[in-house]
């Protein structure tokens, strides 16, 4: 699989969200466009990641740019991790992890000396052309989403 970089078309997808209603990337067209890939609904990194981005949404959103969540985490695991944590970025379930996987995120991980395949962090900035306008990855949560929206100032101010 060839690796993703900057200026290269984002693959598209469409996956269900927590209302099970077929969510398309190829339908934001037009405006920037946020996604991320998380591991796992609840756990604290994912947490804190999906509460930071759902606490930015009304910049977000007054600046027209929605912001997609992705794991492998069913529908029904979403919508309880959207629940309890109050979230208002829009959750993406991939259990297939086609999605995840074209996008370079399904990954080989270590942890505590095993091996397994897992997701890992990423997020992509989509310019409305839909092509890729900026990568993160292996990212660290604290300060991240202040970085994409910093990132996103700096496309929008190069008019791109």
């Amino acid at each position: 699989m060839t690796e993703l970089t900057v200026g290269m078309k984002a693959p598209d997808f469409c996956l269900p969200d927590i209302d099970e209603h077929m969510v398309c990337l190829a339908e934001q067209r037009g405006v920037f466009s946020i996604v991320y890939f998380y591991p796992k609904d609840n756990s604290s990194g994912c947490t804190l990641e999906a509460r930071s981005f759902s606490d930015a949404m009304e910049t977000f959103a007054r600046d027209n740019t929605p912001v997609f969540g992705i794991s492998p985490d069913s529908i029904a695991s979403h919508r309880r991790f959207a629940e309890k944590q109050q979230l208002t970025v829009t959750l993406l379930s991939d259990p297939e992890h086609l999605v995840i996987e074209a996008y370079g995120a399904w990954k080989q991980k270590k942890m505590y000396g095993r091996e397994y395949m897992g997701v890992e962090r990423s997020t992509f900035i989509i310019d409305p052309d839909g092509n890729i306008a900026h990568i993160w990855r292996k990212v660290k949560v604290k300060g991240h989403v202040e970085e994409v929206l910093a990132r996103l100032e700096e496309l929008r101010a190069e008019g791109r």
